[in-house]
């Protein structure tokens, strides 16, 4: 159940020296590739590290935090927006299949006018940056057609660039739930020196790393103490 699975997961700061499969883990991140993403782009990718001396030097990257230093295996989520047209691209390919297969015939032909536009023309100038200036024009031009009608007005480039971490942050809670159902533990890190782990990974200047996430099986010291949470009617609100 998914009550079991969420009160299990724990964020494992110390794990035994026991091996974990490593087909398991990567049967986990193919489960994390289902998490939605906004406009379905998945401007992201997986790196599962399982080699021991890239371990250590990760670790190390990681600030020597206990998690990281007693991982088995650890996986970086790293954000690719620079890959925006090519995924555009393969999104619109397939959805000039998807509209044939299962769209009425009458519809069709705007259903797919309709992907074209988007993926075609809208992602490529959502996505795209240009030191700042492309962002800043968007934001002003959501910002003066929410004069009009309900509008995104979140378009800067920053606010895009959020946007796409927030997309690998879904991917990375469903992986840890995933990992969560096959016993396996974890614990997501934000603190690590990102510059060192981009050239550990041979990683381009435009990739950013979103997190990192060390994998095992914890040890009873693994678990700090009881879970805190703050009180539901702190957080809640109905409208």
């Amino acid at each position: 159940m998914l009550k079991d699975i969420l009160n299990f997961r724990r964020a494992v700061r110390y794990y035994a020296p026991t091996p974990i499969s490593e087909e398991t883990v990567r049967e986990c991140l193919q489960l994390a590739t289902l998490a939605p993403t906004s406009s379905n782009m998945q401007l992201y990718e997986l790196y599962h590290i399982t080699d021991k001396d890239l371990l250590k030097k990760l670790a190390h990257a990681c600030l020597d935090q206990r998690t990281a230093t007693t991982a088995q295996q650890m996986v970086v989520f790293v954000t690719r927006q620079d890959k925006h047209r090519l995924h555009a691209k393969m999104i619109l390919e397939f959805e000039r299949g998807n509209v044939e297969r299962n769209s009425p015939p009458e519809r069709k032909a705007k259903r797919i006018k309709d992907k074209e536009a988007y993926y075609g023309k809208l992602m490529p100038f959502v996505y795209s940056r240009f030191f700042g200036l492309l962002g800043g024009f968007r934001k002003l031009f959501g910002v003066v057609t929410s004069w009009f009608f309900p509008m995104m007005r979140d378009l800067s480039e920053g606010d895009v660039r959020v946007s796409t971490h927030k997309s690998c942050g879904l991917v990375a809670q469903t992986f840890m739930l995933a990992m969560a159902e096959a016993e396996y533990d974890t614990c997501p890190l934000e603190g690590f020196d990102s510059r060192r782990i981009k050239k550990l990974l041979h990683l381009p200047c435009a990739a950013e790393v979103n997190m990192v996430i060390t994998c095992g099986i914890r040890e009873e010291r693994g678990i700090w103490g009881e879970r805190f949470r703050l009180p539901f009617e702190e957080v809640y609100r109905n409208y």
